[in-house]
């Protein structure tokens, strides 16, 4: 055999082995295969995470106006079955990770009796708890909670708000129509403090002695004269009574957005001036 040929044979052998492999090239996803994606990831950020919510009415008021878009923790007292979009039967009844609400958490839940409805309420009592109104005043666990009275609540009269009856009809400093209402600070037992607005005289200032049962939870709303909960039955059209721990979805975080109803589609600059700018962020 030729030598020269010989020391070539290594050489030769040497370059093969220092060439890299070739990688095959990634293959991108197909734009379907994107939004696929993207859809996955929104419903499980939505489902376990965050999840937008609207307030149309004002039970909840003053803490919640008409109008208010929150922001709802999913993950803080467990996930079920009602945490999926329209109750897609991926996960069970029960809560997963599961964890009571304390009092004066404010939550998202689905409403019985038919439990399809999202409702927003204040939780007030807990399981083994007794709750009762005498005189406009909440009791707990036979005690009365402190409900001072402090500077009256105003809110501007907008397309989405409009003063329950004229006596609570108003100007403001700056003589704006605004709706002028009694405001009271309650205090729970264990230091939760809250406003609450109480309108009138009616009977649901003075209940029965409710007893909370095991599993469920007392819900009021903030604005007393104006709020089905659960000092009512829970019937179509009307109260919520006891609520099932089960069917809370989550509690509210921050506040996201909030508009007075006056914005226009076809009107982009109303999206700015309807906003209600001094709302957006605050916690609960």
């Amino acid at each position: 055999m030729d030598l020269r040929m010989s020391e070539t044979i290594p050489e030769a052998a040497a370059a093969a082995a220092s060439v890299t492999p070739a990688k095959p090239e990634k293959k991108e996803d197909s734009f379907p295969v994107f939004l696929l994606k993207l859809f996955l990831v929104v419903v499980i950020f939505r489902s376990f995470v965050f999840a937008p919510f609207y307030i149309p009415s004002e039970s909840m008021l003053p803490r919640l106006l008409n109008g208010d878009y929150l922001l709802l923790a999913k993950w803080p007292y467990g996930v079920s079955r009602r945490s999926l979009p329209m109750g897609v039967p991926l996960l069970p009844e029960k809560r997963i990770l599961a964890s009571t609400p304390e009092r004066g958490d404010v939550v998202v839940f689905k409403a019985p009796p038919l439990g399809q409805d999202d409702w927003i309420k204040r939780v007030i009592g807990l399981p083994g708890d007794t709750v009762q109104m005498k005189g406009g005043q909440l009791w707990l666990n036979g005690k009365p909670i402190p409900k001072e009275p402090i500077a009256n609540f105003e809110v501007a009269v907008s397309p989405n708000t409009h003063c329950i009856t004229t006596q609570y009809e108003a100007k403001n400093a700056a003589g704006e129509d605004v709706c002028s209402y009694p405001r009271f600070r309650e205090t729970l037992p264990n230091g939760k403090s809250y406003d609450v607005l109480d309108l009138f005289v009616k009977p649901s200032d003075d209940t029965e002695v409710f007893t909370v049962p095991e599993g469920h939870l007392f819900l009021m709303g903030d604005n007393r004269d104006n709020s089905e909960d659960s000092r009512f039955p829970a019937e179509i059209g009307g109260g919520i009574g006891f609520v099932p721990i089960d069917n809370v979805l989550g509690r509210a975080t921050v506040m996201m957005w909030s508009t007075d109803g006056g914005a226009e589609w076809l009107k982009p600059w109303t999206w700015f001036t309807a906003a209600r700018w001094n709302r957006i962020g605050g916690t609960f």
